[in-house]
């Protein structure tokens, strides 16, 4: 009998049931991180009053806002996420901002029908994760107008953040890495990290105009090294290592704290504990 599971659906109850509870327990440092990055790219983005946006993996709505600010008046934005946890959070950030030109959307950016209707396309750290990324790349380029832009954001390699990296090597130390049958969330966040492989995807794709620029940012990863812990142990590859060793992490859970503890002490400062993060803006355009 020939497998029929569909890949992206099999992702998208991933999202929802495993990682969308532990991004919300600790959504203030992963905003706090992620916008360090957005802020330096969302205010060079051509975008002009008018202007309609499609905002992919819009997570907790705070791109998605600052992008209304951007197309304001005149302009609106629609945040894209596949996690009804997430949007709901959108929604309510959108609301107490009262930030009027904003909608939200359940869907997966992967399969969704799009019209060509946007004048931008805008993701910050989603694509990495799309089970098929040409297609889920062409996929977006189907909602932009003709000449259209589109910005995404990527991470560099993992040497490059170690923000994640150095929690990972701690406990990929003492845990076995995950493997092939492992539960995740898809290719994995450096999976676009190398410029040629994601050119050939982008232009496979059918885009044009295809530009990389490095982002630097001083990620707080916890206000307290306790605190860091515990979000590298619930999320990123430390996380996966740790949740999929299942019950011989839990046995080796203090010993793992405690080596994390002093993995991470060099890092923290008056502000909280403070790593290195790198990312990749990508501009591209659809053809006229």
């Amino acid at each position: 009998m020939l497998d029929q599971r569909d890949p992206s659906r099999e992702l998208v109850d991933f999202w929802n049931d495993t990682l969308e509870p532990k991004f919300t327990r600790f959504r203030k440092p992963l905003t706090r991180g992620l916008s360090l990055h957005s802020d330096q790219v969302i205010p060079q983005l051509d975008l002009r009053p008018g202007d309609r946006v499609l905002d992919v993996g819009c997570g907790f709505g705070d791109t998605a806002a600052d992008l209304a600010e951007r197309v304001a008046p005149g302009g609106h934005v629609t945040g894209l996420d596949c996690c009804p946890g997430f949007l709901a959070a959108a929604r309510q950030h959108a609301e107490f901002c009262q930030i009027g030109n904003i909608d939200f959307r359940e869907a997966d950016a992967q399969t969704c029908d799009f019209a060509p209707e946007y004048d931008f396309v805008f993701s910050r750290f989603g694509t990495m994760f799309f089970a098929s990324p040409v297609a889920g790349l062409k996929n977006m380029r189907r909602a932009l107008k003709p000449g259209g832009g589109m910005t995404m954001m990527v991470w560099r390699t993992i040497d490059d953040n170690p923000c994640l990296k150095v929690p990972r090597d701690v406990v990929r130390d003492m845990l076995p890495e995950p493997g092939e049958d492992a539960q995740s969330c898809g290719p994995g966040p450096f999976s676009m990290a190398g410029e040629e492989m994601v050119s050939g995807q982008l232009r496979s794709a059918g885009y044009e105009d295809i530009r990389f620029t490095r982002i630097d940012a001083p990620w707080t990863v916890g206000d307290t090294v306790e605190e860091a812990i515990a979000f590298q142990l619930a999320l990123g590859p430390a996380g996966e290592t740790y949740r999929e060793a299942g019950a011989e992490a839990e046995a080796r859970h203090e010993e793992i704290v405690a080596r994390l503890g002093e993995a991470l002490a060099p890092y923290r400062t008056e502000n909280g504990v403070v790593m290195a993060s790198s990312s990749w803006r990508i501009d591209a355009r659809n053809p006229e």
